[in-house]
């Protein structure tokens, strides 16, 4: 395949161009900007300084990828967008570059943005996650690997969702997910685990049962977190995903969901 570039896009020539990209007629590519090997720019796209995209890529028209961060803190400091590889950015997506808070906005590999999503400043995305139609990501939201969000769902600056999470439309997320959870609503609450997730993912019954079983003490058995948390170390088997939810649990800052089932679970509980 041979590199394929319109005579009618607008590339800055400081711009790095890697081998069989191919760029549509009317992208802007600007300098300061690095498109990895078999990438492909749609019609349209706008990549402004500071962008970094990895190998494999699509980049669909309308996009508009490492324009300034929508922050009034911001004053101008050097920062990115890192995006990793096989990453399909759909049409009129936003990512903005980083502030000096990180300084980088990033997103991993073999990761799907659908149409009119936005992400803010200093967000973090895992790999093989999927965020659907106009979703919003305000500013430092971390986001882990696999993680689904709904369509028209909108997550609150500085929360986190854990790896596996799902996430329903039209939901609004003001706390932490924890991993291999599934909420909804606004704002969200525990509605159980994502099953059909973790059976795609090759996840055992032996692996799902256990994640049930944490999830029944932290959320359907009258405890607080912190004794929850310590019934789950001192009377449950360890196990990896024990491992990972306990670690996430103790590292939140914005407190975990609530349950549908009981509505008084946080970290400060």
């Amino acid at each position: 395949m041979e590199q394929l570039i319109s005579n009618r896009a607008e590339i800055h020539p400081d711009a790095k161009i890697g081998k069989n990209v191919t760029i549509e007629a009317f992208a802007k590519i600007d300098k300061d900007v690095v498109i990895g090997d078999g990438t492909w720019i749609g019609s349209n796209a706008i990549i402004y300084p500071g962008a970094r995209i990895g190998k494999d890529c699509k980049i669909f028209p309308g996009a508009v990828i490492s324009a300034q961060p929508q922050d009034l803190k911001f004053k101008g400091e050097y920062t990115t967008v890192e995006i990793g590889d096989r990453t399909t950015v759909r049409e009129y997506v936003t990512i903005n570059r980083g502030t000096a808070a990180r300084g980088v906005t990033s997103v991993g590999n073999d990761t799907l943005l659908m149409a009119y999503s936005h992400l803010g400043h200093d967000v973090s995305v895992g790999n093989h996650c999927v965020i659907s139609n106009s979703v919003q990501l305000a500013g430092e939201v971390v986001l882990e690997d696999w993680v689904v969000i709904g369509g028209m769902s909108a997550v609150h600056q500085f929360c986190r969702v854990g790896a596996h999470a799902m996430v329903s439309g039209m939901s609004g997320v003001l706390s932490d997910v924890p991993p291999y959870s599934k909420v909804f609503g606004v704002p969200v609450a525990y509605m159980g685990i994502n099953v059909v997730g973790l059976k795609r993912r090759g996840f055992s019954k032996q692996q799902i049962d256990n994640i049930h079983e944490i999830y029944r003490v932290i959320y359907q058995q009258g405890r607080n977190i912190s004794q929850a948390l310590e019934y789950i170390q001192t009377y449950l088997d360890p196990n990896p995903e024990m491992g990972n939810i306990i670690s996430f649990i103790k590292s939140s800052k914005r407190g975990i969901v609530k349950s549908v089932f009981r509505q008084t679970a946080s970290v400060e509980s």
